[in-house]
């Protein structure tokens, strides 16, 4: 369960302040939610807190229980995140690159190698698994974006 209680977040620019979340508080249940609003409505903002990538402002998340906040890696450990735009590191292989996200999320390194090699034969990515990010194709990026969304089997 995700239990959102009245989470705010701001942005500050110079002496400007904006909310782009304001008090929002919500429980989720299991299955599939989707986030419908328009530009500039706060759904990123949502995913990155969510995904423990930012802070809040306010408020608090929990999941199953525990705050997320303080204790991030509980839901990095069954998240499975894919952002519009996920920075690659172009300098990593493919193989180096899910092998350095599987470590953030706290894979065992046996069993992260495993994954790795399943996803690859999986998305159509062995052959460019020592290629460097930076000569993948566009389409390329999105399967390794895809790959490390699913790395941890999320659920």
């Amino acid at each position: 369960m995700l239990d959102i209680q009245s989470l705010s977040h701001q942005y500050q620019s110079g002496k400007n302040s904006k909310f782009a979340i304001k008090a929002l508080s919500m429980q989720v249940e299991p299955g599939i939610l989707g986030l419908l609003g328009p530009n500039g409505a706060g759904k990123s903002s949502l995913m990155r807190i969510l995904a423990t990538i930012t802070k809040p402002t306010q408020g608090n998340i929990l999941w199953q229980g525990q705050d997320i906040v303080k204790s991030a890696q509980i839901l990095r450990e069954e998240l499975g995140y894919l952002p519009q735009y996920f920075g690659v590191y172009d300098q990593l292989s493919g193989i180096e690159f899910l092998q350095y996200i599987a470590s953030l999320k706290g894979l065992d390194k046996s069993a992260a190698d495993q994954k790795i090699e399943d996803l690859l034969n999986k998305l159509n990515l062995t052959h460019a698994a020592h290629m460097a990010l930076k000569g993948y194709s566009g389409g390329m990026k999105q399967r390794i974006g895809i790959a490390q969304a699913l790395l941890n089997d999320p659920k």
